[in-house]
């Protein structure tokens, strides 16, 4: 686009209209057979699609890979690297879904018998859906899938060319598909990856990675970060940060010292300023134009975000992927004391139909429709897309303060995203009929 001035630039409307009226003016009178604007998004944004699970393989201590096709063999909707999927099964026969991180490329998905991967990991703790997906889902198996939701992608407008990325667990996964990218020859950008784990063992999908970095030296750099390093002679830590689950000990103000055992390299402690200043620098020790992706646990994030402070690095610079619901709603500041333990009783609309199911305070609202077998459109499960949108018609509930995407629009009309929204007292909801 070529700027020549203020006032030309504006009285160039006249011109875009003119062409646009003779346009109109020469069109035929009949329909247009195909609309190639509808056509673009349809091929973005087809909706939820029936997939076949083709393979099912291990990625590591508690974690398997899932590859999905479509049935009839057509090819899968656009994605872009770092994005991620919303997969729905029926656990005892009730819908229930969750988002994954692709970690399939999108040069992959595009071909002819093209697919999409995601990883799943046992949870620390009761997963349930995830519990269910690794102990049942097989080949041969159908399930349904949203393609190509959430905002952690690479954007040369916004985005500098050369990223460091910051993962945690199972928060490599969306990692994983900008690395096949990389090594396909399609991203625009350079990555090098701090990825955190309690052990060696836990490296999910490291086997894969180091193999792509090889295919693409100049671009793609894969550093583990290992906390509990006993077995290879040193300190012990907790996962990328301190664990309030497990009471770690306090984390070191950098990076204890590299270690390297054979042909494996890695960085000792957690993921510290330190670390990442490190990182940061090139070969000639200047600091170039750098943007950080994070994507991992809850407890990473705050760890980080108090590292992160510490840098002089613009906040324009910094991109953290969601993190899904609460794991305790009750320890966030504001929470009511005396909502805790208590279930109440949650009427939903829908349409003309009523429904009276039991709420739990410690719950999301999604969560006990989930529980009732009662369908609502969910995403990120992160109180950012808005997809499980929901009008509250009485009574009180608590949005987590670090999941609340919602408009201000939608906050003084009393709407709340249901994964991100808890009931403190009866409610009345009313939700799309599914």
């Amino acid at each position: 686009m070529k700027i020549k001035g203020f006032l030309e630039d504006i009285s160039g409307i006249k011109r875009i209209t003119k062409a646009r009226l003779e346009q109109i003016k020469n069109a035929p009178d009949g329909p247009i057979p195909e609309d190639p604007i509808r056509k673009i998004a349809e091929a973005w944004h087809p909706g939820e699609l029936s997939l076949e699970v083709s393979e099912v393989r291990a990625a590591g201590e508690g974690a398997k890979l899932f590859r999905f096709r479509k049935p009839d063999g057509t090819k899968l909707p656009l994605f872009l690297p770092g994005q991620y999927l919303v997969l729905t099964a029926e656990p005892d026969g009730k819908p229930v879904s969750r988002p994954y991180s692709i970690c399939s490329s999108p040069a992959e998905a595009y071909r002819e018998d093209g697919f999409v991967e995601i990883c799943i990991k046992k949870p620390r703790k009761d997963g349930f859906f995830a519990d269910w997906v690794l102990r049942n889902l097989k080949a041969g198996d159908r399930v349904f899938a949203v393609i190509g939701c959430g905002q952690f992608t690479y954007e040369p407008l916004r985005d500098a060319p050369r990223m460091l990325g910051l993962a945690g667990g199972a928060g490599i996964t969306p990692f994983v598909s900008m690395a096949r990218e990389i090594a396909a020859g399609k991203a625009e950008f350079s990555l090098t990856i701090l990825y955190g784990a309690n052990s060696p063992e836990e490296l999910i999908l490291y086997p894969e990675l180091e193999a792509l970095a090889r295919e693409a030296p100049e671009k793609l750099r894969v550093i583990p970060v290992i906390a509990e390093t006993a077995s290879l002679d040193s300190g012990s830590g907790s996962d990328t940060g301190p664990s309030s689950e497990k009471g770690g000990p306090e984390a070191p103000t950098g990076s204890e010292a590299a270690g390297d055992t054979g042909d494996f390299f890695f960085e000792k402690g957690f993921i510290s300023a330190e670390l990442i200043r490190k990182y940061l620098q090139d070969s000639d020790g200047n600091f170039p134009d750098t943007s950080l992706f994070i994507c991992g646990p809850q407890a990473m994030y705050r760890y980080l975000g108090e590292e992160l402070a510490k840098l002089s690095i613009p906040k324009r610079r910094i991109r953290f992927e969601v993190f899904g619901q609460a794991k305790n709603i009750a320890q966030f500041d504001g929470y009511p004391a005396h909502a805790i333990g208590k279930t109440f009783r949650m009427t939903v609309h829908r349409g003309i139909r009523e429904d009276c199911i039991p709420a739990r305070a410690d719950e999301s609202i999604a969560v006990s429709l989930e529980r009732a077998g009662i369908r609502l459109e969910t995403g990120c499960r992160s109180g950012e897309c808005g997809f499980c949108r929901t009008k509250v018609l009485e009574g009180s509930f608590f949005v987590c303060p670090e999941n609340d995407g919602r408009r201000a629009a939608d906050r003084d009309f009393n709407y709340v995203h249901a994964c991100a929204a808890y009931p403190l007292s009866d409610l009345a909801i009313r939700i799309p009929i599914a």
